[in-house]
């Protein structure tokens, strides 16, 4: 199997203490992550072991149905949670970590690692994923940030 490592980072214009209070309630992704439809079972504030489950657009009209394990947390700097349900892809490693940038601003890195499937072809399709999970990310972040920005009462435009 073809391995794969996507990792994207952003500056978030919002302190790291924001951003966790969001990215630590696992019943939100669907706020925030590209391709969450809906989160249909969750346990709230993330807890190591714990499970919640998603359904995800997939490619096209295609969805998925997903189920992610918390498996690390370390408040505030990182969150490591696996995954099933994204076929061809194996193994699925989801890691978001934070570095404050000052008190008002946070580097973020959203980055997944996976065994692609389907033989031979899973070379082919790797660098058609890498891409379009790169641009997943982005959307993700950028999303998460406007999130964090209007629970703060800051609007886009500055106000």
């Amino acid at each position: 199997m073809t391995r794969l490592t996507v990792s994207v980072q952003r500056r978030l214009a919002a302190p790291v203490e924001d951003i966790w209070a969001v990215i630590d309630d696992t019943a939100r992704y669907a706020e925030w992550v590209d391709g969450v439809l809906e989160v249909t079972a969750h346990h709230g504030t993330a807890t190591v072991g714990e499970t919640y489950s998603e359904h995800n657009r997939t490619l096209g009209p295609l969805t998925t149905r997903s189920v992610w394990t918390v498996g690390t947390i370390e408040p505030h700097s990182l969150r490591v949670d696996s995954g099933t349900g994204f076929a061809p892809l194996h193994d699925m490693v989801n890691t978001f970590r934070f570095e404050p940038i000052g008190t008002a601003a946070t580097l973020m890195t959203y980055r997944v690692d996976c065994r692609v499937g389907l033989g031979p072809l899973g070379h082919l399709l790797a660098p058609v994923l890498r891409s379009s999970l790169s641009g997943q990310f982005r959307r993700s972040m950028a999303r998460l940030e406007d999130v964090v920005l209007a629970e703060r009462g800051i609007d886009q435009a500055g106000g």
